[in-house]
């Protein structure tokens, strides 16, 4: 990232803490969500965000709804039991949410006694990093950024899952049981997630369409290091199309539903009449 690039998000980083800072009164954690598609910019900004509220002062740190994914195992379980397009990492329903709240749970009572491993999920293999290899946290953060390409997506209507969107869809899930299962989690499973969000800002891109290109700039950092998971342009596209039904969905719904909604540009540049405080 260049200064000027950086200059910006920390700016940006900046501008939403002064808006949706934690009051020094409040009981818990405070859990910031922070929601945009893939490659929008959610981790950048929220490391920059935890660095901010470091030097004002405040315990913060970011944890993402991404190193919550189920192991690849148990992905492959759904993936013969339900159906298989749930081997792939990242519908809802492929997170363990139980591991969140319990996380976030034991956040409140962190000590050196009860120190508090945060989750990681390493995409380089698809797989869930060895619990050897958690940061440990040995205080209650009065901070929480969330963030996560879904948070805060609600369920569809019913109606809106019987055409399939894309050639996945078409080819993979005709009868539409893989989408009504992963939209039922929504309906069932989620809600209670997302009512631990204080307050919700959203990345809100341009479109969907530049999603595979925002995607494919983090998924080259991978091709670098020959990590032994990582995608090349067809299995990308593939990858980004099993997104593709909610992400659309989220463009749609979530600006009603965020605190703050930050537009970006196609080159990811929120400029100072893109921020709204709803």
């Amino acid at each position: 990232m260049d200064a000027a690039a950086r200059t910006r998000l920390d700016a940006l980083a900046g501008r939403v803490l002064d808006a949706l800072a934690p009051p020094a009164t409040h009981p818990r954690p405070f859990v910031l969500g922070l929601s945009g598609l893939q490659g929008s910019g959610k981790s950048a900004l929220a490391q920059s965000m935890v660095a901010l509220a470091g030097s004002r002062g405040l315990r913060a740190l970011a944890l993402s709804l991404d190193d919550a994914y189920l192991p690849r195992a148990e992905r492959q379980r759904l993936a013969r039991e339900i159906h298989p397009l749930l081997a792939t990492r990242g519908v809802p329903g492929t997170h363990e949410l139980a591991l969140l709240h319990a996380t976030l749970d034991a956040l409140a009572n962190a000590s050196p006694q009860r120190a508090v491993a945060l989750p990681r999920f390493d995409k380089g293999r698809d797989d869930r990093a060895p619990e050897s290899d958690w940061p440990r946290i040995t205080a209650p953060p009065q901070l929480v950024v969330l963030e996560g390409w879904c948070l805060g997506v609600p369920p569809q209507p019913e109606a809106a899952l019987a055409e399939p969107i894309n050639a996945l869809e078409r080819e993979e899930d005709g009868d539409g049981r893989w989408r009504r299962w992963v939209n039922a989690r929504l309906v069932q499973d989620y809600p209670a997630l997302w009512q631990r969000i204080d307050r919700l800002v959203l990345l809100a891109a341009p479109s969907f369409e530049v999603v595979e290109r925002w995607r494919n700039e983090q998924e080259e950092t991978l091709r670098r290091a020959h990590a032994p998971q990582a995608m090349d342009a067809d299995a990308l596209r593939r990858f980004i199309a099993h997104y593709e039904r909610l992400s659309r969905h989220a463009l749609a719904s979530l600006p009603a539903r965020a605190d703050i909604v930050v537009e970006l540009d196609e080159s990811r540049t929120a400029s100072a009449n893109r921020f709204h405080l709803m």
